[in-house]
């Protein structure tokens, strides 16, 4: 059990390193936070799934190493990331705002849950089972008259 523990616990850790080469860190701890926070906020346009902090890319580390650059010349984050954006478009934010643009990438989820749901419930009213019909006099006879032919016919 203890080699398991320890197994996922350096798996941890080696996830928590992220991509991050030494020679990127900045000597100011602050500044460096900051270029952390910016950098998990960017998407690695190689990977595409992966923000520039967990990328392996030479373009997230162009991108992690541009925008230590542009802190070290005393540029807020919101300037940092509006030349980031202005550079590779919104596609480069891993959360894109709302915008008219991407007003559909935010409500086309609820849009096609909410058609699920109303087609499961319109599809669920056409299959109501219909109440059994029972046979009449006459033909609970005739089923009992063909059930003892049949019967009869069996019998060796």
């Amino acid at each position: 059990m203890k080699p398991l523990i320890a197994f996922l616990a350096w798996v941890l850790m080696a996830a928590a390193a992220h991509a991050v080469q030494p020679d990127e860190i900045l000597k100011d701890p602050v500044l460096e936070a900051r270029a952390r926070a910016m950098s998990t906020e960017l998407r690695c346009l190689v990977c595409q799934n992966q923000s520039i902090d967990e990328s392996d890319a030479p373009l997230a580390r162009d991108l992690r190493v541009l925008i230590r650059e542009q802190l070290q010349q005393n540029k807020s984050d919101a300037e940092i990331m509006d030349f980031v954006v202005s550079r590779y478009g919104q596609y480069v934010l891993l959360r894109p705002p709302f915008s008219g643009t991407s007003a559909l990438l935010w409500i086309f989820p609820f849009l096609l849950l909410g058609g699920a749901v109303f087609y499961l419930l319109q599809n669920r009213r056409r299959t109501v089972v219909a109440p059994a019909e029972y046979l009449t006099a006459q033909e609970e006879r005739r089923l009992q008259e063909l059930l003892h032919q049949s019967a009869d016919y069996e019998k060796p």
